[in-house]
């Protein structure tokens, strides 16, 4: 999961990166972030 966020992150700075970013990609993008964050801390804290 930790990997999985850490590409997501990395496409959100390049989709930032590009000359005319698509907002809504990246709006996507941060919202499945999030979630894989709240995940990986559900599961830390079942531990």
């Amino acid at each position: 999961m930790e990997t999985r966020h850490a590409e997501i992150e990395t496409r959100i700075a390049h989709e930032g990166a590009r000359p005319r970013p698509d907002d809504a990609a990246i709006a996507k993008m941060k919202l499945e972030k999030l979630h894989l964050k709240e995940e990986m801390e559900r599961l830390r804290r079942a531990h």
